[in-house]
C-alpha cells in the first residue's frame, strides 16, 4: 500500500499543535492564495475564496492519470486551510481578533513542489469548466517565506484567540524578541479543525506571528 505524502506529518514542526509557544523558522512555501476583505463569517467573498482554494487543490490532487502537465506528480493529502490576517488602517498593535469587519485576509492552501504556473493554469481551467460562475481570476500561485516566527496552539472558538495571542506575545518578549509585522509578515492562522464538524470549544488552530531578535 502506497503511503500518501502528508504535509502535517512530513513537516511536524510546522503543523504540530502544542499549547506551549515555541520559535520556528519557516522556509519558502508554495500556496494557492486568494485575497479579500471583510468578516469571514458573513462576507460571501470569503466563502467563495475557500471554495476556490479547495476546488483547485483537489483538481490537482485528483489529476493523476489525466492530461496534466506535472511530470513530478505524487499522491498526497491536501493541506489544511490557512490564513494571513491584517487590518489596513493602523498597525498590528491595534489588531483586534473580534473586530472582523475590518479584516483583510489572504486565504491559503499549501501545494506540493510539482505545482508550477503551468499546473496552476491547468487547474484554473479545469475548475472553470465545472463551476463557470466562480471569479477564477482571483486565485494566484504564491511563494511565501515567513522566516523566524513564534507559534502557539489555540483550543476553542476563534473569538477567544486574543487570550492566546497575549500568551504568545509574552513568550516572544521572554525570548529576547519582538513581533515584526509588516505588509509581508502577518498574523497567520492554520485551521486544524473543521468548524462545521467540531464543537466550538474543541476547535484547534495554530497561531503564528513573525518575530525578530532584538539584539
Amino acid at each position: 500500500m502506497t503511503v500518501k505524502f502528508d504535509f502535517k506529518k512530513e513537516y511536524k514542526e510546522q503543523y504540530k499543535f502544542q499549547p506551549k509557544p515555541c520559535l520556528i523558522t519557516l522556509p519558502a512555501i508554495k500556496y494557492i492564495a486568494v485575497a479579500g476583505e471583510g468578516n469571514p463569517n458573513t462576507a460571501p467573498a470569503y466563502a467563495e475564496a475557500v471554495e476556490m482554494l479547495y476546488g483547485l487543490s483537489y483538481a490537482i490532487k485528483m489529476s493523476k492519470g489525466r492530461d496534466i502537465p506535472a511530470p513530478g506528480y505524487f499522491d498526497y493529502v491536501v493541506g489544511p486551510l490557512e490564513g494571513l490576517w491584517h487590518i489596513e488602517d493602523g498597525g498590528m498593535e491595534d489588531f483586534t481578533i473580534t473586530d472582523k469587519s475590518k479584516f483583510h485576509w489572504l486565504s491559503l492552501i499549501r501545494q506540493p513542489d510539482f505545482v508550477d504556473q503551468e499546473v496552476f493554469a491547468w487547474a484554473i481551467e479545469t475548475l472553470r469548466a465545472k463551476k463557470p460562475g466562480l471569479p477564477l481570476e482571483k486565485p494566484e500561485l504564491k511563494t511565501i517565506e515567513e522566516g523566524l516566527c513564534a507559534q502557539i496552539g489555540h483550543t476553542g472558538p476563534y473569538d477567544t484567540e486574543p487570550e492566546t495571542v497575549a500568551r504568545l506575545h509574552a513568550f516572544v518578549e521572554e525570548q529576547g524578541c519582538e513581533e515584526d509585522f509588516s505588509s509581508q509578515r502577518l498574523h497567520h492562522e492554520i485551521y486544524l479543525s473543521d468548524p462545521r464538524r467540531s464543537a466550538p470549544e474543541k476547535i484547534k488552530t495554530i497561531i503564528r506571528h513573525p518575530v525578530k531578535r532584538i539584539n
